[in-house]
C-alpha cells in the first residue's frame, strides 16, 4: 500500500500544475498517468502550433521562451518535461487507474494497474484527447481510418479524405496537400469551422477555391471499404477512389470512468461533471477536477491557459485558504 495526501490522475499541463502546487504546499502526493508525459501533446501532429502565446503556457511561473510568436508541438514538449525536471516531480508513467473507491473515513483507494494507493484527495486531470469520438460507420475499424494524425509524410501522393471542418482537419488538409496528396475534405456543416485559426482560414479558403482541395459540405462519410469510399453529398451518394481517411471529428473525456466513481454528470449541459467552480470539487468530497475534463462534451471552453488556475483553487481548498 502505497499512501499520499494527493492523487493526480494525468500527467498532462494542468496535472503537472497540480503537482507543483502539492510539492509547494507540503503535502505528499503522486502523479499517475497511463501515457507518457503530456501524452496527449506527444501525440499532437508533429508541426502543429498552438493558438496561444508561450507565455499562457506557462506553469509553476517557469517561462516558456519560444523563439516564434506562437510555439509549436515540439516546444511544448520539452518545455513540460523540463517543467517536471526543475520541481522532480514524482510521476509514475504508463500506469493506468483501473479504479478508485472511496472508504468510509473519507479516504480513496485507487488502483492502478502496477499499485494500490492509499490518498486523502485525488484530482482528475485527464484531459480529452484519449477518447475520439467514433463515427460508427462499417470499415472505421479498418487500417487506413486513423482519428490521430500525426505526420503528412505518410500521405504523399495518396488520395486522402478528410472528415471534419476545425482546427484539427484544416491542419491535416493543409499539410497532406503541401506533401502531394490528392485531399478530399467531408464537412457536415456549410462552412470552414468557426474555430479554425484566423491566420489559416484564407489559407484553406484559397486552396479550396482554387480546386486545389477538394471540398464536400452537407455531407457525411457512410462507409469505408478497402480501396474507396461512400459519401453522402448534396449531389447524392458518392463512391470515390481512396487511399487514407482522417477522421479529425473530435474527443470527448472519459464519462465512464467518472461516473463509475460516482461523479455526477449534468446530461442537459453535454455531459460536464458537477462541481464546485469556486474550489473545483466535485459531489464527492475530497475529489476533484481539473482541465478540460471539466467541460464534458464542450471541448472548446477549457484550455491549458485558462484553466492552469484550477491547481490553485483545487490547493487552496485542500489548504483550507
Amino acid at each position: 500500500m502505497n499512501e499520499y495526501d494527493v492523487l493526480i490522475i494525468g500527467a498532462g499541463p494542468i496535472g503537472l500544475a497540480c503537482g507543483i502546487e502539492a510539492k509547494e504546499a507540503g503535502l505528499s502526493y503522486v502523479i499517475v498517468d497511463k501515457g507518457a508525459l503530456v501524452n496527449s501533446l506527444y501525440n499532437y501532429p508533429v508541426f502543429m502550433t498552438f493558438f496561444s502565446t508561450s507565455q499562457r503556457l506557462e506553469i509553476g511561473g517557469v517561462p516558456f521562451v519560444s523563439i516564434n510568436a506562437r510555439p509549436n508541438r515540439n516546444e511544448a514538449v520539452e518545455y513540460y518535461r523540463r517543467v517536471t525536471e526543475k520541481f522532480s516531480l514524482n510521476i509514475h508513467l504508463f500506469e493506468p487507474v483501473k479504479g478508485v473507491r472511496k472508504q468510509e473515513d473519507g479516504s480513496f483507494f485507487v488502483d492502478t494497474t502496477k499499485a494500490i494507493y492509499r490518498t486523502k484527495y485525488v484530482v482528475i486531470a485527464t484531459g480529452f484527447y484519449d477518447a475520439p469520438v467514433m463515427m460508427n460507420i462499417p470499415g472505421e475499424e479498418l487500417p487506413k481510418v486513423t482519428h490521430y494524425y500525426k505526420d503528412p509524410h505518410l500521405y504523399a501522393f495518396q488520395d486522402v479524405v478528410v472528415v471534419g471542418a476545425n482546427n484539427s482537419a484544416i491542419d491535416a488538409a493543409l499539410e497532406a496537400y503541401r506533401k502531394g496528396a490528392r485531399v478530399t475534405l467531408v464537412i457536415r456543416k456549410g462552412e470552414i469551422g468557426s474555430y479554425v485559426k484566423y491566420w489559416v482560414r484564407p489559407d484553406i479558403e484559397n486552396r479550396i477555391k482554387e480546386g486545389e482541395i477538394k471540398v464536400y459540405y452537407h455531407s457525411e462519410l457512410l462507409s469505408v471499404e478497402e480501396n474507396s469510399v461512400k459519401i453522402r453529398t448534396e449531389e447524392g451518394v458518392l463512391d470515390i477512389k481512396n487511399d487514407w481517411v482522417i477522421a479529425m471529428t473530435g474527443y470527448k473525456p472519459d464519462a465512464d470512468m467518472l461516473k463509475r466513481l460516482g461523479v455526477l454528470l449534468e446530461e442537459r449541459q453535454g455531459g460536464v461533471p458537477a462541481y464546485n467552480p469556486d474550489t473545483m470539487e466535485t459531489n464527492l468530497p475530497g475529489l476533484y477536477v481539473a482541465g478540460v475534463v471539466c467541460g464534458g462534451l464542450d471541448t472548446h471552453k477549457w484550455f491549458i491557459e485558462n484553466s492552469r488556475v484550477h491547481a490553485e483553487q483545487i490547493f487552496a481548498h485542500i489548504r483550507g485558504i
